[in-house]
């Protein structure tokens, strides 16, 4: 069977594709419209910090032997952990400042970041292989649909509307929004602001590692993993509205879609048709298609 003279089976591949690269975007994009919805910071560095969690889940099983399962946990920890210190010795500093002292810190641990990588393992991917569970292809009938794919896809999914929910739903999501908008008020119920800050951005950094360690079977891992996708997922938060939690999910996800079928039907115009969107989405609507007009 055929649509528009491609095979089917090419085009649910491509569209599958799409939506692996939109779990990613949506993943990164989340985590950058949490750090900046709820601490107004622009974090460059979350490109750096999601080849981190590659590079450390790469690391934990090359060195040390630890599985992938276990390094899903760890690694997004260890970001997680990196990103506080960043936080509470640098960041911390420059909340009543403009955006751009934020925007300029964070790339220039960027380029720390990938420069003390670069330094140990050169240019050149890092093969990571698929864990065992998860090796090999479901015969759909239509399709095979390759096992690790469709868990990024699930796993990301799980983890954007978790998060989405927390943030939306909960008591402990109302104390964030509360806490960015009257901090004093927020205080006087007992709760400790600067703390909470502290591990929204720990969180936020956390979501990167975690799409790094995902990313890590499906990508070589390379110190450059994060630079080559960080733009795009400006766009993309962007496009959702910043600080959108909503807006980053469906957006990323959409656009990872649109991406690969793009490819499918005029490849010559995919690498760019994420910032032709964003050009007119912010022509006809500057704050974004989920964000809040001021």
């Amino acid at each position: 069977m055929e649509i528009f003279g491609i095979p089917l089976a090419a085009l649910l591949g491509q569209l599958l594709l799409g939506l692996v690269n939109g779990s990613f975007y949506a993943m990164l994009s989340l985590g950058l419209a949490v750090i900046f919805g709820l601490l107004n910071v622009i974090n460059f560095a979350h490109g750096a910090l999601y080849m981190m969690g590659a590079f450390l889940a790469w690391m934990g099983l090359q060195y040390f032997g630890i599985s992938y399962w276990a390094m899903l946990v760890i690694a997004p920890l260890l970001v997680a952990a990196f990103g506080i210190v960043i936080e509470k010795t640098m960041l911390r500093w420059l909340y009543r400042l403009d955006h751009l002292y934020g925007l300029l810190l964070t790339f220039g641990i960027t380029l720390m970041l990938e420069g003390v990588f670069r330094s140990f393992y050169g240019v050149s991917g890092q093969p990571f292989s698929v864990p065992d569970e998860l090796a090999g292809a479901t015969d759909l009938g239509f399709m095979m649909l390759p096992n690790y794919r469709a868990w990024v896809v699930v796993a990301s999914l799980a983890v954007c509307l978790g998060t989405w929910f927390v943030i939306e739903k909960t008591r402990l999501g109302a104390y964030l929004r509360a806490g960015t908008e009257n901090p004093k008020m927020v205080e006087a119920f007992g709760v400790n602001v600067p703390l909470m800050v502290t591990l929204t951005y720990g969180f936020g950094v956390a979501l990167a590692g975690f799409a790094g360690v995902l990313a890590a079977p499906v990508l070589q891992v390379s110190p450059l993993m994060g630079s080559n996708l960080i733009v795009t997922i400006f766009a993309v938060v962007v496009i959702g509205g910043m600080g959108s939690i909503l807006g980053s999910i469906v957006t990323g996800l959409a656009l990872g879609v649109i991406e690969g079928m793009t490819k499918v039907f005029y490849p010559e115009l995919s690498s760019t048709v994420v910032f032709i969107i964003m050009a007119i989405v912010l022509l006809v609507r500057p704050a974004g298609l989920f964000g809040r007009e001021k």
